[in-house]
């Protein structure tokens, strides 16, 4: 059995499959793990939902930050632009209500202890080891699972709080623990969270790091899988692995091997 982490989709359903032939993906003894974001900006947001779906068990996606905007767009919360158009047509879908239930149920975190490797879509505080940072995932997982579910899209943006505290409560307390597991890149190094930059983070300005740059994080000691950050693009170490290639750019669509020695496939996506 193989374990494969593929980037953010972003509804690019087509190269998803050639990637998915390349690396002969069987879904009866393979698993596939996904870093989320697997709608909007690319073309077939709504086919690539379905058929993620479809995958079962064989498939762990967690959320994205794009995901949580569909989740709240088909509640009529977020702000109706242009940067959305690819969501229509799954908020039209005969089955939008079966297809939004499921993503309402997806994990913000997911963790293999064979593996030693935790799976986010975008970053972590230094503050939380890999066991805090499940337990803080899951306090978010119980609100979107529970009848208030609403409520916590509704509070869900901004950037503050953009320091962790044990103290935190209610909506700021599961907004900063979104805004880690979904949106982060750069931060300070007493991780104090930084939305300013979203380009290669030797461009950020000084005194920010990349959030797996943070010293004395707790975490260490874990496997990262994320992505999120196309402009980091691919990075496979023993620490982490960066695997939002850009395919939605015209780039590449990666999958990394996570058991055994890393192995890379990529299509383009051009």
């Amino acid at each position: 059995m193989a374990t494969y982490a593929v980037g953010d989709l972003q509804g690019c359903y087509d190269p998803f499959r050639r990637l998915l032939d390349k690396i002969q993906f069987d879904p009866a003894n393979d698993r596939l793990w996904l870093t989320g974001d697997l709608v909007n900006r690319g073309p077939r947001s709504r086919k690539t939902l379905r058929y993620v779906r479809s995958l079962g068990p064989a498939v762990t996606t967690v959320l994205g930050n794009h995901d949580l905007h569909l989740l709240a767009l088909a509640h009529d919360i977020g702000v109706n632009t242009n940067r959305f158009d690819s969501m229509w047509k799954i908020l039209a879908a005969d089955d939008c209500d079966e297809m939004i239930d499921w993503l309402r149920t997806q994990p913000l975190a997911h963790f293999d202890a064979d593996l030693n490797t935790l799976l986010v879509h975008a970053g972590l505080p230094p503050q939380w080891s890999c066991k805090k940072a499940l337990k803080r995932a899951a306090e978010v997982e119980a609100v979107l699972r529970g009848a208030d579910f609403v409520d916590f899209l509704q509070a869900m943006y901004g950037n503050k709080p953009d320091r962790w505290s044990g103290k935190l409560a209610g909506a700021e307390r599961l907004r900063f623990i979104v805004n880690c597991l979904t949106r982060v890149r750069m931060m300070t190094p007493d991780g104090k969270l930084d939305f300013s930059h979203s380009g290669p983070p030797d461009a950020a300005r000084k005194g920010l790091v990349p959030w797996f740059n943070a010293p004395d994080a707790r975490w260490a000691g874990t496997r990262i899988v994320f992505g999120h950050w196309s402009a980091l693009g691919l990075v496979v170490d023993d620490n982490i692995v960066s695997v939002d290639t850009g395919c939605v750019w015209g780039r590449q669509l990666t999958a990394v091997r996570l058991d055994g020695r890393p192995k890379i496939r990529q299509v383009e996506c051009g």
